[in-house]
């Protein structure tokens, strides 16, 4: 099987492109708009460096990643889905709806699988809450309190403090994972998304126009409730890149689940602060081999391009209700 990555302009690109060299029997095509950052990447990891995304694709692998800036998912899923490619893409997987729909359509009129890189819904916490869930373990849930903090991202890409490329700033970064999560354990549609923003930090790294901390609150369909804190407050010293935890509430009690908690902190004199180094299953991983499976059985995956589209429909609401100061309704 042979596996294309288009573009390293998203950081998680580093995480994914190691994760297919673990996986047994894979041949890795890669191909970027910036050729020197590819040659970068193609020299580092010995894989197979096309000069262009249509000599890429001409080559007609199996399926392609595509981590590019956000507002250029669009063209390429396009692309790819032209010419009869399976395509896996990084979230947001749009900056607008008539993008997503678009992405959505060119994949369902040539057949082939559109997958969301969600990979939180590979993590083995988060699963087995699912589980427990599912199997009425809990009783009724009543509501959630969530958290996705991090760094200010230009640390690892500068253009994700642009708006016109990034779509925005911490609600579109990461809104759309905990909105992803609420909508699968819940298996209910958003039906209403207040949200409010601000720059308390990082005021002086971004531009007036890019929000770096906010709190998303989002009704349900079927009564449960929920509020994401989506902000980029961590310190730039701080030990890993992101994080993703939430508190739910039901009938039976209360479940506290942090996603990046099979870590260890790790001091060494050549750093100028502690890392984490994580030592429990890679939901990267899970994500990747989810894609390669759902291509070998030709099925559709666990996770879809619908997802990543209700996703960016709730993060675009949480933006009108910022700016206008009111709920916002969305159709069932």
């Amino acid at each position: 099987m042979k596996i294309g990555i288009m573009s390293f302009a998203h950081h998680h690109s580093d995480g994914y492109i190691q994760c297919l060299k673990n996986i047994p029997g894979l041949e890795i095509c890669i191909a970027d708009e910036d050729l020197s950052r590819a040659q970068q990447q193609a020299e580092t990891h010995g894989v197979l460096l096309m000069r262009t995304y249509e000599e890429l694709l001409a080559s007609k692998p199996d399926g392609v990643i595509i981590t590019s800036e956000n507002n250029k998912h669009r063209g390429l899923v396009e692309m790819a889905a032209a010419q009869k490619i399976n395509v896996l893409c990084e979230k947001p997987i749009a900056t607008t709806l008539e993008d997503g729909k678009a992405m959505l359509d060119a994949c369902n009129k040539a057949g082939v699988i559109f997958m969301t890189a969600f990979p939180m819904r590979f993590s083995p916490p988060v699963m087995e809450v699912k589980k427990h869930m599912d199997d009425g373990d809990y009783g009724k849930v009543l509501c959630f309190t969530s958290t996705n903090q991090g760094e200010l991202p230009k640390k690892y890409r500068n253009w994700f403090v642009d708006k016109k490329l990034a779509g925005g700033g911490a609600i579109m970064d990461h809104t759309v994972h905990l909105a992803d999560i609420l909508r699968w354990y819940l298996q209910s549609e958003a039906v209403e998304v207040y949200a409010s923003t601000n720059q308390i930090f990082y005021r002086n790294e971004v531009d007036p126009d890019i929000e770096t901390g906010g709190v998303v609150s989002i009704s349900f369909a079927n009564g449960v409730f929920a509020t994401i804190d989506c902000s980029w407050c961590r310190p730039m010293n701080w030990p890993t890149w992101g994080g993703l935890t939430f508190e739910m509430v039901t009938e039976r009690g209360a479940v506290l689940v942090d996603a990046f908690k099979q870590n260890l902190t790790v001091y060494r004199k050549s750093m100028p602060h502690p890392t984490w180094s994580f030592w429990g299953s890679d939901s990267n991983m899970g994500m990747v081999k989810e894609f390669i499976t759902a291509i070998k059985q030709n099925r559709a995956p666990l996770v879809t391009g619908l997802d990543g589209y209700k996703a960016v429909e709730i993060a675009l609401a949480a933006y009108q209700s910022a700016q206008t100061g009111q709920p916002v309704k969305l159709s069932v």
